[in-house]
């Protein structure tokens, strides 16, 4: 392709000459570090242009893209209220027609030393909601409760939600998902020091993947506004994924706001804004979201953050590849998309098809 063709497909001329940027890829941060670790980098350049779009963020009103508009980038703010007020934003705005465009969700998050290590990059294909919940105080609790927490419209934990909003699960492309880590898999992932030291620490056999050099996983998110710690709610929040997802889910990552993201891209989707089945959720362990065996939690959240220098690195040098890919394969792969092999949407069923997790009343 010629590049002046090139750059026409991503720059589109409509009524009045306003220009429609049409991204074939759209990485979303969250906060500005996440952000700063695409600058200034070899590949290309994402702050050849930039876009003020109405409803942002104040502490983050510009989209930033390529020359060319091929790549684009955002970031939301931190937590649920920002990510879903940032993404309906983006997805109404005039400057963009986003029907083709692949999102890379892109930021660091607690991880679980049962699934991945800090500095490790994960890819998810459910992310749960885990805020949605009934809690008590732990000192509170029912005596057989084994946490706080409960299903909201139950009456014990291991009951599924009785009361059904609509964001508990998102499940993506499972099939772009194993092509994305594919891709990121040619990174040369960084570490250091800090983190070794830090890992030696998990000596528990049930924390051997805690305890191993940084890597590409395959495992899930959870998504909760509240920065927690602890074996105890890790466990709770493990046996969260498992129901929500039908016991399909893999605990690895929490964070807090791929669920707004997911959500208001299905939204998008339904009104067909956005393609859901070109979503990728990528996530890198800048912490551990508990202690060694032994330990204590407080001293968990409260030491040193030494995994958040290699993490935001690491989102950037897998996610590069995975950009590239798609970027240098659209003609060939990327254009017509990577056909969904599973269920994809959320748990309502509102972009079509039968839900693979959910109550008995709905699947």
């Amino acid at each position: 392709m010629l590049w002046s063709q090139f750059v026409f497909s991503s720059l589109l001329l409509i009524g009045g000459g306003r220009r429609v940027i049409k991204p074939r890829v759209f990485i979303v941060n969250f906060f500005r570090s996440e952000a700063e670790a695409w600058y200034n980098i070899p590949e290309f350049d994402l702050l050849a242009q930039n876009i003020t779009v109405s409803g942002f963020s104040a502490l983050f009103p510009d989209v930033h893209c390529t020359q060319d508009g091929s790549i684009c980038q955002l970031i939301t703010g931190q937590a649920e209220i920002n990510a879903a007020s940032t993404m309906s934003s983006l997805l109404h705005s005039p400057h963009f027609d986003l029907r083709s465009t692949y999102f890379l969700l892109s930021g660091i998050a607690g991880v679980s030393p049962r699934q991945a290590t800090v500095g490790s990059v994960t890819f998810a294909r459910y992310a749960v909601q885990g805020g949605l919940q009934h809690e008590f105080d732990a000192r509170e609790k029912p005596a057989h409760f084994p946490s706080g927490y409960f299903a909201q419209g139950t009456t014990a934990p291991g009951q599924y939600p009785g009361w059904i909003d609509g964001t508990e699960v998102f499940e993506v492309n499972d099939a772009l998902r194993r092509v994305a880590v594919s891709l990121a898999q040619s990174a040369q992932l960084t570490d250091n020091d800090d983190c070794k030291r830090l890992r030696a620490t998990y000596k528990s056999p049930i924390y051997a993947a805690g305890a191993a050099p940084p890597s590409i996983v395959m495992c899930d998110t959870l998504t909760s506004d509240t920065y927690w710690s602890g074996a105890l709610l890790g466990e709770a929040f493990e046996n969260t994924t498992l129901l929500l997802t039908n016991r399909q889910g893999v605990y690895c990552s929490s964070q807090q706001e791929d669920n707004a993201v997911l959500h208001a891209l299905v939204r998008g989707a339904a009104s067909d804004l956005v393609d859901f089945s070109r979503v990728i959720v990528m996530r890198s362990g800048s912490d551990f979201d508990r202690p060694p065996e032994g330990g204590d939690a407080a001293d968990n959240l409260f030491a040193p953050m030494v995994g958040r220098s290699p993490a935001l690195l690491n989102l950037r040098l897998a996610g590069v590849k995975i950009v590239q890919g798609i970027i240098d394969e659209w003609a060939a792969t990327f254009e017509r998309g990577i056909e969904p092999s599973n269920y994809i949407g959320d748990i309502l069923g509102s972009l079509g098809g039968q839900p693979d997790f959910g109550p008995v009343k709905l699947i």
